[in-house]
């Protein structure tokens, strides 16, 4: 990202757009960067990667969301611009039109977390942890599959209890449950093709607890979003999801490990709760 900056700063002020950098240091630092600077800017951006987005946007609801977001993806995943319009994110950055957006709301144990992209547990969860131990010269895709490889060597077969908005629940052995707001997470993987950021519904892959063999099977049908009618996995729509487990559930939101130790989780999208420079 650091390589990219000092370009798009030209193009940023060529365009018009007066900004006051700040770069961050340490995970978590953006949150409260983009929480204080809701009180004094039109909109914060995220340059950066899915991390970068997914801080922002916890900074911006923690202190109302009503602050607009903007989006350079300057980062190794930029599964959320997917869901922008196509075109020069400085361009639409310079518009200054703010679309809103939904996002998912997480809670557990009294905490409470936002996603703009997505959340999963299960195998997914495991390999957002595991990328931290690809080696740092690997990027890209190229580190999302090392870190795949990774997850395969152990990963948790999880039993869960769900409950999708009023329905009755149902016990379920997963080996990845993701509930989405976007299309897709590890920069290709388009787990849930058909969803939508602003329909006020988050997209569910439940995938069964299967072997190794099973998941690399899936992996080359999930990366083209032809996965819909496996008999392994199901998808699902919902408003509300509770998964409940006696297993602690490592969590990841966004790529972002977001609980290590949960055993209830409630989520639920907030219909076009955060505005988006788009």
């Amino acid at each position: 990202m650091r390589r990219e900056w000092p370009q798009t700063a030209k193009a940023l002020a060529a365009a018009g757009v007066a900004v006051d950098e700040v770069e961050t240091r340490a995970p978590g630092e953006a949150v409260g960067i983009a929480e204080r600077a809701s009180a004094g800017y039109a909109a914060v951006i995220a340059a950066g990667g899915d991390g970068t987005v997914h801080e922002v946007a916890n900074g911006l609801m923690r202190a109302g969301g009503k602050t607009a977001l903007g989006v350079l993806p300057l980062g190794s995943g930029n599964d959320f611009a997917k869901m922008l319009p196509p075109g020069d994110a400085v361009a639409r950055i310079a518009r200054g039109a703010a679309r809103p957006m939904d996002i998912g709301c997480i809670r557990s144990a009294g905490a409470t977390r936002w996603f703009a992209n997505g959340m999963d547990i299960g195998f997914g969860a495991h390999g957002a942890k595991n990328i931290t131990r690809v080696p740092g010269f690997v990027t890209g895709l190229g580190a999302y599959l090392g870190a795949l490889l990774l997850t395969l060597l152990r990963y948790p077969k999880l039993h869960v209890r769900l409950q999708l908005d009023d329905a009755p629940p149902f016990e379920q052995s997963t080996a990845m449950t993701a509930v989405m707001n976007g299309r897709s997470f590890g920069g290709s993987f388009c787990v849930c093709p058909q969803a939508r950021a602003d329909d006020g519904l988050l997209d569910l892959l439940l995938v069964e607890a299967i072997g190794r063999a099973s998941i690399l099977g899936l992996v080359p049908k999930i990366m083209r979003g032809a996965h819909a009618g496996d008999p392994r996995l199901r998808m699902a729509r919902a408003r509300r999801v509770a998964i409940e487990s006696v297993e602690p559930l490592l969590v990841e939101a966004d790529g972002e490990i977001v609980f290590e130790d949960a055993h209830r989780l409630d989520i639920e999208v907030r219909p076009g709760a955060l505005r988006v420079l788009a």
